[in-house]
């Protein structure tokens, strides 16, 4: 069973960290290059402890003008987006997960311009359905349509919530695939795991995962 953004990076953009398999292989603090741009901007935002927040990391975004011309990403969408690669549940994010997270957002965002053809700042139905393709999913036309309902405005998906579905179909894929023992697109689920789901996400995430 070939999972989207697995052997390949996110989706069709090839692995981030430059290693084959599972995107955001460890990397330990002692191959960290203090020459590293990233590593300076990530220390002007971490705390005390080396980690960021979700507000940190807003400010961070923010503030590195990642999300170009359009609005920055709000304090939700920064939760979930550490809520993804947050595998030790401290609720913060460090560096190696700020360095996967920051190429994950710049494949995302290509993706998004390319399929705004119009250059309108949003997409609709149908472009969203070419995006999530180009990611490597297969979604029935009613999740995609179950997923258009919760995060468009009048019919259009604007960057900020079009990177938290990204976030949450990785997470989801992330999620299933650990459970998916026998690699054959199929697991079973017990209460802990869909609460950790619905406390995590959302009660469309639990649906869609569900379903």
């Amino acid at each position: 069973m070939a999972y989207p953004g697995y052997g390949g990076g996110y989706g069709n953009f090839g692995n981030p960290m430059g290693q084959p398999g599972y995107p955001g292989n460890p990397v330990y603090p002692g191959s960290i290059s203090t020459g590293d741009p990233m590593w300076k901007c990530f220390l002007a935002i971490a705390g005390q402890d080396g980690e960021v927040d979700a507000e940190e990391l807003q400010k961070c975004l923010t503030q590195s003008g990642i999300s170009g011309t359009f609005s920055p990403f709000s304090l939700e969408t920064c939760r979930i987006m550490i809520a993804m690669l947050d595998r030790d549940y401290t609720g913060k994010m460090g560096f190696n997960e700020f360095k996967e997270l920051w190429a994950a957002l710049n494949s995302w965002k290509q993706n998004f311009i390319t399929v705004d053809k119009d250059g309108s700042g949003s997409v609709e139905h149908h472009e969203l359905n070419q995006a999530i393709a180009a990611m490597g999913y297969r979604l029935s036309p009613q999740t995609v349509t179950t997923i258009v309902k919760r995060y468009s405005k009048n019919g259009r998906i604007f960057f900020d919530d079009y990177v938290a579905c990204c976030v949450k179909l990785r997470a989801l894929t992330d999620f299933f695939r650990r459970r998916d023992h026998l690699q054959q697109g199929v697991v079973s689920f017990v209460y802990d795991d869909v609460s950790i789901l619905y406390y995590t996400f959302d009660i469309y995430t639990v649906f869609y995962v569900c379903s």
